[in-house]
């Protein structure tokens, strides 16, 4: 009998070391020393900035200065749209995390290049607003200040970002347009306040994005060390001051009240002047005591017989001035009492908005969204069988005056017939 040969146990492949760290990290971050060196190597090769990021934001920019100068909710969401992938801003949280002051530094400059392009996208069309004067800037003033509902989903935006980008190879869009709207809107707000000339928005829009950004990159840190990357020794150092700085500037902001949203404008009623406080007074008395009468101050003011004989004791005797005009004929005052007021809002059926021209049916002047409060005071005009109303609108802290057909205005008065008040005389005698 032929024995058949005796064979080795067959081991199963090893499988590469690579392929195997890789579907590590993806099912969990490591433990280990080296799989997180390599990890976090990996993480900071991805995160190192490119050359597309300027492009975009350059872009960015310019999109966003457009929306904010035509007043376009749907274009600004169309330069965030554009916007750069946020990744070397985790890498700049990487570079906290393990100390490694290069990296940091070459992380933050290249977001503060991109920053810098849509700052200049901004005041560029800033500038150009001024050639339009006076047109809305509702938006500008909205993306300038901070908003809870806003802050909760930046804040959940930015823990989204370094979970994705620390867990997975894909790029994480959606977490960082949430970043982008948080960086790129109130800096793209900040440089046109600046180019149009406005002081409130421009300070206000800064002071925002210097939140949004200390906000975001506190709780991206707290995300990683979550996550288990453990920092290094001089990692550890670098987040502590970290730490401190950007709780200082949140604390700081939020606390002395900056960006924070303004108070309502109120309303300050017209109110007639009282005349009688501006008229002076026949007489005017200058002294403590009171006199009833000019002949007793003018007696009060001679010498005592007992002081000019030499008595020892003598009275003190107050001095008083009196001050004692001409007669003048009785004065005739005439109150001009204004029309009274009756405000409304813009409430146009179609378009979202009312055209506000300098005359009836004359020049363009801006679009009144529905909701604004206008201020009438009964001055209509009938042109054409259309019925035109003189309103005064508060766009942006200007006054703004024009003409608005009568149908696309809500009246809040219930007096249906309404108008101009007669201009009464009031006559007094003081």
């Amino acid at each position: 009998m032929s024995e058949e040969p005796i064979l080795p146990p067959l081991e199963p492949p090893a499988e590469p070391p690579v392929r195997r760290r890789r579907a590590t990290r993806r099912s969990h971050i490591p433990t280990d020393a080296e799989g997180q060196a390599e990890l976090i190597a990996s993480l900071a090769r991805r995160a190192y900035p490119s050359i597309e990021l300027f492009v975009f934001s350059l872009v960015c920019g310019a999109i966003l200065g457009l929306g904010y100068l035509l007043d376009s909710q749907a274009v600004l969401l169309l330069g965030i749209l554009v916007a750069p992938l946020m990744i070397p801003w985790v890498g700049f949280l990487l570079a906290i995390l393990t100390g490694s002051l290069r990296f940091m530094f070459e992380t933050i400059m290249a977001l503060l290049i991109s920053i810098l392009f849509v700052f200049l996208g901004g005041l560029l069309t800033g500038f150009a607003a001024r050639l339009f004067m006076p047109i809305t800037f509702n938006n500008v003033f909205i993306h300038s200040r901070l908003w809870l509902p806003e802050l909760i989903v930046f804040a959940l935006g930015a823990i989204t970002l370094t979970i994705s980008f620390a867990r997975s190879e894909d790029k994480p869009f959606l977490p960082s347009v949430l970043i982008a709207y948080a960086f790129f809107l109130p800096i793209g707000a900040t440089g046109f306040g600046l180019g149009a000339g406005l002081p409130d928005v421009w300070l206000q829009g800064l002071l925002v994005f210097l939140t949004h950004f200390a906000m975001t990159s506190i709780l991206g840190l707290i995300t990683l060390f979550v996550l288990r990357l453990r920092p290094s020794s001089g990692g550890i150092v670098l987040s502590g001051i970290t730490f401190a700085v950007f709780a200082g500037i949140i604390i700081v902001l939020i606390g002395s009240g900056g960006g924070s949203q303004p108070a309502a404008p109120t309303a300050i009623p017209a109110t007639a002047t009282n005349a009688s406080a501006s008229l002076p007074s026949p007489t005017v008395g200058l002294s403590a005591t009171p006199n009833p009468s000019p002949t007793q101050a003018v007696d009060s003011a001679t010498p005592s017989p007992i002081a000019s004989l030499g008595t020892a004791e003598v009275s003190p005797v107050p001095l008083t001035l009196e001050i004692t005009l001409p007669p003048t004929d009785t004065p005739t005052i005439t109150l001009t009492i204004q029309p009274q007021s009756i405000y409304g809002k813009v409430a146009a059926n179609e378009g979202g908005g009312a055209n506000l021209r300098d005359a009836p049916g004359g020049t363009y002047v801006m679009t009144l969204l529905n909701g604004t409060i206008v201020e009438t005071y009964s001055e209509f005009q009938v042109l054409n069988n259309v019925t035109w109303v003189k309103v005064f609108a508060s766009v942006n802290g200007q006054r703004i005056e024009g003409w608005l057909l009568e149908s696309v205005i809500s009246y809040a008065t219930p007096a249906p017939n309404f108008g101009p008040s007669v201009t009464p005389a009031v006559t007094s005698t003081p």
